[in-house]
């Protein structure tokens, strides 16, 4: 099923919605194991680096906004609504966003590890070094609807 037939059967049962907007994209690192653990209601948030929404001069996230999760193959496995949205530095997330995040162990050293690791390279991808001061877009969100 494609992005567009995934959100017509989300509006047939959701009409609520049918005249609302959405954006379609996969989680950074293993996009079809993270789109599972938002299947499964592990995962109910994700973190994503300020510089970036800079950089691509996008619009930042913001509380009630839809998103399909696509796997690695672009294909729709859910669609999510932002629950909260905040920005903290990177060393200041939170165990219990960390924990929301449900990767690993789920714990905050799990998460700093993991996520430095992510983001060392790819802040080198825009031409900025990282360090633990930058500032992070921290979503929580709901799954609202599977395939």
């Amino acid at each position: 099923m494609n992005i567009d037939e995934f959100w017509d059967k989300f509006i047939t049962e959701y009409p609520i919605y049918q005249d609302a907007s959405y954006t379609a994209w996969q989680f950074g690192v293993d996009a079809t194991d993270l789109a599972e653990l938002v299947t499964q209601g592990i995962k109910t948030a994700t973190t994503s680096g300020l510089a970036f929404y800079i950089e691509e001069e996008g619009p930042l996230p913001k509380v009630n906004d839809l998103s399909i999760v696509l796997d690695a193959q672009d294909h729709p496995v859910c669609i999510i609504k932002n629950t909260k949205v905040y920005q903290v530095p990177f060393c200041e997330v939170s165990e219990k966003h960390a924990y929301k995040e449900g990767e690993g162990s789920r714990t905050l050293t799990y998460w700093r590890n993991v996520h430095r690791d992510f983001f060392i390279p790819e802040y080198a991808s825009i031409n900025q070094t990282f360090d633990e001061d930058q500032i992070m877009v921290c979503e929580e969100f709901e799954c609202l609807f599977t395939k």
